[in-house]
């Protein structure tokens, strides 16, 4: 009998591990080639898993809700064409199998994954690095996040009280740390519990706002030419036949590309390990998608090398893709600055929390007809929209965080401008 074991693969950008949401398949079940296995979430979005041969399931290992690290064993397999195996009794469970030469397989199996969350601490590579600077052990420190994840708050939590005790403080140690109080809950209330997407947002944007000082910067501008010059060149378009629909999204990558030519510090991401600054050399640009799930962030790889048009198709088809949750893992990797936009419902302003480790976030607000004084200070009405950007202070000052945003409304106040841009 020919088994194949696979394993989670590298889920991208130092993931180490994803929620087991749902299993497409169970113990017994014919799969082909590509055919999804199962459904994981990471920090960033929903990804499936597709098997990379085709054969029969033997067994699942992990269930759904519970965690699985990077190179954990998912599934095994046997493959297509050779000597069947009895199919496990259970759900991620494995009968007593009829061959010998199959069972130290199917037991090794089911038991790599017990060994390895029994021996490793739930934590991310920063907290562990923080935690071996320090001489502590992990596994003595009482974790206050998911699934006894220990925060990166836990160590310093525990590096304070290791301290206290060599000054002979009375202190006590992290593992003696309260709990936070329960909350009571009333006859008529409904407790949803924080799982899947909702919860890996709630763990990103924890970490984000903790990690990098936030500090916020909004200006209005004066959308009108922006306005009739997508309404011309649509227009074009549906002349030709072309059912392409530009939004303003895609000149605001555009504008944000040409900005970020001459403020390249804003894409960029911040290194925590090594406390670098990573200037990226391509401009590859997050686009801010709501889905039913929560907030997912697909990425247009190489903005700066599509067209308008490009553009628009591109940004639709990640939207749709994330909507359905059909992205792919690269489709949500490699980001070096974000753009979040809710339309209509934007609102007058907002201050977005930035997507670290990247050092800042513009947001796009609602854009409407108000009444503005001209430079001739007459009285006329306009299309306003405000702009804010949130960046990470400790690598982006506040000027040049203004700057930035000036040099994005003078290409969507003078849209004509970023024709010559992108020359």
């Amino acid at each position: 009998m020919a088994i194949f074991e696979l394993k989670l693969p590298d889920l991208g950008e130092g993931v180490q591990e994803g929620e087991l949401v749902k299993w497409h398949v169970k113990p017994g079940d014919l799969v082909k080639e590509d055919q999804t296995l199962a459904e994981v979430m990471t920090d960033k979005a929903t990804v499936t898993v597709p098997s990379p041969k085709a054969g029969r399931v033997v067994q699942t290992h992990g269930k759904e809700g519970e965690m699985a690290k990077v190179h954990q064993l998912l599934v095994t397999l046997e493959l297509e064409g050779s000597a069947p195996a009895q199919a496990p009794s259970s759900h991620g469970a494995p009968a007593a199998a009829p061959a010998p030469a199959a069972a130290p397989v199917a037991a090794a199996a089911s038991a790599a994954p017990e060994a390895a969350s029994s021996s490793k601490v739930l934590a991310t590579p920063l907290t562990r690095r923080m935690a071996r600077e320090h001489g502590l052990d992990l596994s003595q420190i009482a974790g206050s996040g998911p699934h006894g994840r220990v925060m990166k708050a836990d160590v310093k939590a525990a590096i304070a009280g290791a301290t206290a005790a060599r000054n002979e403080v009375s202190a006590p140690p992290a593992a003696a740390r309260p709990a936070a109080p329960p909350v009571a809950s009333g006859r008529a209330d409904e407790r949803i519990p924080l799982r899947g997407l909702r919860k890996k947002i709630a763990e990103k944007m924890v970490r984000s706002k903790f990690t990098a000082p936030h500090f916020g910067f909004v200006e209005e501008m004066d959308a009108t030419e922006l306005v009739a010059l997508r309404k011309r060149l649509n227009e074009s378009l549906a002349a030709t036949g072309d059912k392409t629909k530009l939004s303003f999204l895609p000149f605001i990558v555009k504008a944000v590309i040409a900005a970020m030519k001459k403020f390249p510090h804003l894409n960029a991401q911040m290194d925590e390990a090594a406390q670098e600054l990573v200037v990226r050399g391509e401009f590859n640009i997050g686009i801010a998608v709501a889905t039913p799930e929560g907030l997912t962030v697909p990425v247009i790889k190489s903005a700066d090398r599509l067209t308008l048009r490009e553009l628009a198709e591109e940004i639709l088809r990640l939207s749709t893709a994330a909507r359905e949750r059909k992205l792919k893992m690269d489709e949500l990797t490699g980001g070096s600055f974000t753009i979040t936009s809710l339309g209509q419902s934007g609102g007058i302003f907002a201050t977005p929390i930035i997507n670290h480790p990247e050092v800042a976030i513009l947001g796009i607000h609602r854009m409407r007809k108000r009444p503005v004084v001209d430079k001739n200070d007459q009285v006329v009405v306009r299309e306003m929209m405000n702009i804010s950007i949130s960046a990470d202070h400790r690598v982006i000052d506040g000027q040049m965080a203004a700057d930035f945003v000036y040099e994005v409304i003078k290409y969507l106040e003078h849209p004509d401008m970023l024709f010559l841009a992108m020359a």
